[in-house]
């Protein structure tokens, strides 16, 4: 028999729409058995959960097409069995038993946060500072303003209305040279530098410059298409530029955080600045600027994208991540005119759009204001976070220097030498939890990475705070 969709036409019958597949054919006997092993399976696999009440015998025979008397031997045999259970008035619903619950998997790239008493690993901001009221007042004012078109299926750059906001955000907050026509929004940051790997690989190159610090995750998205990440050297003025001139031919694009380099918490130094852009005119090469927590300063004056030099050969790569929340995966590429059609075309092949409700919501967010005074209350908060840890270290733990933290959620904490492992590993007796420098460093990188742990101060709570804090300062040495 054919694939069926059985439902109730009342819809209170059964509630959901149940797919039966009865295996057998014909009639009688062979078809009871077909649907009883559908039905049996369907319950052992957690399609149909405890509790669930399944149809009248009279309801699915009819929407199945079967004689009512072969649906009703089938719910006896397996009420027998012990798959479903039948009580007068309450009809036939599938039996309640123990069920494993499924175990998620941990996402690749990122540190499981369960089991931990305090969190101190960087990368995410707090959560519960995310501005629910203002945002539900956005997302009701852009969906009561949206044409009904913006609910299909779009442009895979983007609604024009989150183009032309964040054309004009990022051009007075960030220095970007934004045409909201060369602007692509995406599912954050991972997925542009993922289209952006691929368009590189089918232009031919080999190499991608990357730092000695930062994440792995993003180094493997952009070796998955073929190309390989090779480090350039690091040092208190930043990322060695200089090094790409005595790198073969082959080196097509430079992953770089130069306003705030992750981990180390440094901004590249203006010489070297002008050096990265004026190597990627020589080269005919593509920087790809990571700006991942552009908003967040505090003891120095905001450092401009580096894509501001030359936006014909720096792709400005953001998000709100940081500013607001990871989970809303939306982020955005200011593409040079030379590789934004490569770019779109990439991404419409895979995915047409990010969620245009969302990018509504946004667009709404940052027109009405609402964006900036988030990031002013949030950036005072973090600031007061950042001061706080600096004061408990010169009181508790004197012998660990505090670095990279005039910017960012997250600071560096030197170590004594040899200390590193000795630390993580009492702290993570402690459950809490933080990182060893030595786990930002790529592999390739030469010389020898100093110990520290890189302190995500943005992560916790308000509530956990100083929880958190106080926890830290008693494993630190």
């Amino acid at each position: 028999m054919a694939e069926n969709w059985a439902t109730s036409p009342s819809g209170q019958a059964l509630g959901i729409d149940l797919h039966i597949d009865p295996a057998g054919t014909g009639t009688g006997s062979g078809l009871r058995r077909g649907l009883t092993d559908a039905l049996r399976e369907a319950v052992r696999g957690g399609r149909l959960a405890p509790g669930t009440r399944l149809p009248s015998s009279r309801t699915l025979a009819a929407d199945l097409g079967i004689a009512r008397n072969t649906v009703a031997d089938a719910y006896a045999d397996l009420v027998a069995e012990g798959w479903l259970t039948a009580r007068q008035g309450s009809g036939t619903r599938v039996a309640e038993r123990p069920v494993e619950a499924p175990r998620p998997a941990a996402a690749p790239g990122r540190r499981a946060s369960a089991g931990l008493r305090h969190n101190l690993h960087p990368g995410t901001p707090d959560l519960s500072s995310f501005p629910r009221a203002a945002w539900l007042k956005a997302a009701r004012r852009a969906l009561t303003a949206a044409p009904n078109e913006a609910l299909g299926y779009g442009d895979p750059r983007g609604r024009p209305e989150l183009r032309t906001a964040l054309a004009g955000y990022l051009a007075r907050a960030r220095g970007v040279h934004a045409d909201p026509d060369r602007i692509v929004v995406c599912a954050g940051f991972v997925q542009g530098l993922m289209l952006l790997g691929e368009v590189l690989h089918r232009r031919g190159v080999r190499d991608v410059a990357v730092e000695s610090y930062g994440l792995e995750a993003h180094w493997n998205v952009l070796t998955r298409p073929g190309l390989r990440a090779r480090p350039l050297p690091f040092d208190e003025l930043g990322t060695d530029i200089g090094a790409l001139d005595t790198w073969p031919p082959g080196t097509g694009a430079a992953l770089l955080t130069p306003a705030h380099q992750f981990p180390m918490g440094v901004p590249l130094h203006p010489d070297r600045r002008a050096a990265a852009v004026d190597w990627a005119r020589r080269t005919g090469a593509l920087i790809l600027e990571d700006d991942y927590d552009g908003e967040f300063r505090y003891d120095r004056q905001p450092v401009g994208a580096l894509q501001g030099l030359d936006p014909d050969r720096v792709v400005h790569l953001g998000t709100t991540s940081k500013s607001l929340a990871p989970g809303l995966r939306l982020g955005w590429m200011v593409l040079p005119a030379s590789v934004a059609d490569e770019v779109v075309e990439a991404k419409g092949a895979s995915d047409w759009s990010c969620g245009v409700l969302d990018q509504l919501t946004l667009a709404e967010f940052i027109d009405s204001g609402a964006y900036d005074r988030h990031l002013r209350g949030v950036r005072l908060r973090y600031r007061r976070r950042r001061d706080q840890l600096v004061a408990a270290l010169a009181e508790r733990a004197p012998a660990v220097r505090a670095t990279g933290i005039a910017a960012g959620l997250h600071a560096v904490l030197r170590l004594p030498p040899g200390t590193e492992q000795s630390v993580v590993r009492a702290a993570a007796w402690h459950r809490l939890g933080v990182a060893g420098l030595s786990s930002f460093r790529h592999e390739a990188a030469a010389g020898t990475p100093p110990d520290a742990l890189v302190v995500g101060y943005g992560t916790p709570p308000d509530h956990a705070w100083a929880g958190a804090l106080d926890a830290l300062c008693r494993v630190l040495p």
